[in-house]
């Protein structure tokens, strides 16, 4: 019995729903525990290619359980039409409960993130305008609607109403908009519980018995350890914690249940949105390996923006591992490198002319740092067919034995292709 948390080591994009689809073959449960639809899972598999933003990733196998836990930001609208798309692509009708504790996105929370994202302008975070932000202010603020709430219409009344005070003076009066009306949001909330209610439960009372069956249970983090709100690069974070240890919280399980932390590390760096990135690649440089990145290249699942991709980091990295507490990592898109003569690994950032550091700082002096670089020898052909570490080239198997030494976590699976066949087990 184990349960396994799949987190990001860096900024996110590093190949989460893979390596969950590939573990939830053999579990009970998979579980969504923090974050919304702000960010996509992309799965390639005998179906076809799936970017999932609310639903776990574990949908397309019929042994599994997928759970929304009350960590989640659940955005009903997003969820129905990643149900429906799968249906109507010929994947069975996967198992689904969703918390009675977890909370809503509502359209409120997406017209404040465009709005105030517009007010920003250059100023802004590059938020997916998702609703994030604003979800979470009024869940730490408590106006926030449990979906136990769509089921008591005089009580979900008031929790609109005192919900919708406040909002209307900013509408009207900083942001220039009309104000909303209670009375179509909740008929559309009402519409919406009716749909919810075949999926909704108590899913804590169900993980603590599947955790006491010793049944395994996989954790499946969103983004990544640098955009968490506390340790990463703030404000460029998105508003949930990102780390293995809110796992059990957003989940519902015990803290000390988590048993085994699987920290996914691309091979080169990506990110989509804002902020400080130091081995960020610019020019026909950066086009190569975003064209080559991946299965269609490097576009955000969410957004479909082009990703800021650069080299490996590990100073980035190793510091992602440690707020993990990675007991392993899983290496991705490995196979991308083989281009490449001579492939350059971040090993140290420049603060100044007299100060080089291996340390990963706060913001404000992560803002002008610059990368020390390390080549190492490129392997020049395809790996994307090899299934055992043995039959790698050794320009490969020194890439990775160097990653697990600058990172200091046992690098435990590489990923040679997008496909959950194209795996490497060590």
């Amino acid at each position: 019995m184990t349960v396994t948390a799949i987190v990001g080591a860096n900024w996110g994009d590093e190949g989460k729903g893979k390596m969950t689809d590939v573990l939830a073959a053999t579990s009970s449960y998979v579980v969504r525990y923090q974050g919304g639809s702000n960010a996509g899972h992309t799965i390639i598999n005998d179906y076809g290619k799936f970017s999932l933003h609310m639903l776990p990733s574990g949908v397309f196998y019929s042994n599994v359980t997928n759970i929304i836990g009350p960590g989640t930001a659940l955005d009903v609208n997003v969820l129905l039409q990643e149900r429906n798309s799968l249906l109507t692509r010929g994947v069975p009708e996967p198992k689904l409960v969703i918390s009675d504790r977890a909370q809503m996105v509502l359209p409120v929370h997406r017209l404040f993130d465009e709005l105030e994202e517009l007010r920003l302008g250059s100023q802004s975070f590059g938020s997916t305008k998702r609703g994030i932000a604003p979800f979470y202010a009024d869940k730490y603020a408590k106006l926030g609607i449990q979906v136990a709430d769509l089921y008591d219409k005089t009580r979900l009344r008031s929790r609109l109403e005192q919900s919708l005070a406040s909002k209307n003076v900013l509408l009207e009066h900083l942001y220039k908009h009309t104000p909303l009306q209670l009375e179509s949001l909740l008929k559309e909330l009402l519409e919406q519980a009716e749909l919810l209610k075949p999926f909704v439960g108590d899913t804590t009372s169900i993980l603590h018995e599947a955790y006491a069956n010793g049944e395994d249970i996989l954790l499946e983090g969103q983004l990544g350890a640098l955009r968490d709100p506390d340790h990463g690069i703030y404000p460029y974070s998105t508003s949930s914690s990102t780390l293995a240890g809110f796992a059990p919280v957003g989940a519902g399980l015990p803290p000390y249940a988590i048993t085994r932390v699987i920290a996914v590390v691309k091979a080169y760096s990506s990110c989509v949105g804002a902020g400080p990135f130091v081995t960020e690649l610019h020019g026909e440089e950066a086009e190569q390996l975003r064209r080559l990145g991946g299965d269609a290249g490097e576009y955000g699942a969410t957004t479909g923006r082009p990703r800021r991709v650069g080299w490996l980091d590990t100073v980035a990295t190793r510091y992602g591992c440690k707020l993990q507490g990675a007991t392993e990592v899983a290496l991705t898109n490995l196979d991308v490198l083989g281009y490449l003569d001579e492939i350059p690994v971040c090993i140290g950032y420049k603060l100044s002319d007299t100060n080089v550091t291996s340390h990963f700082p706060a913001t404000a002096q992560l803002e002008a740092a610059t990368p020390v670089l390390q080549r190492l020898p490129g392997w020049k052909s395809n790996i994307s067919h090899v299934r055992s570490f043995a039959d790698l080239p050794v320009e490969a198997k020194q890439y990775v034995h160097f990653v697990e030494a600058a990172i200091g976590v046992r690098v435990a699976t590489l990923s040679v292709g997008p496909r959950r066949e194209q795996i490497i087990s060590r």
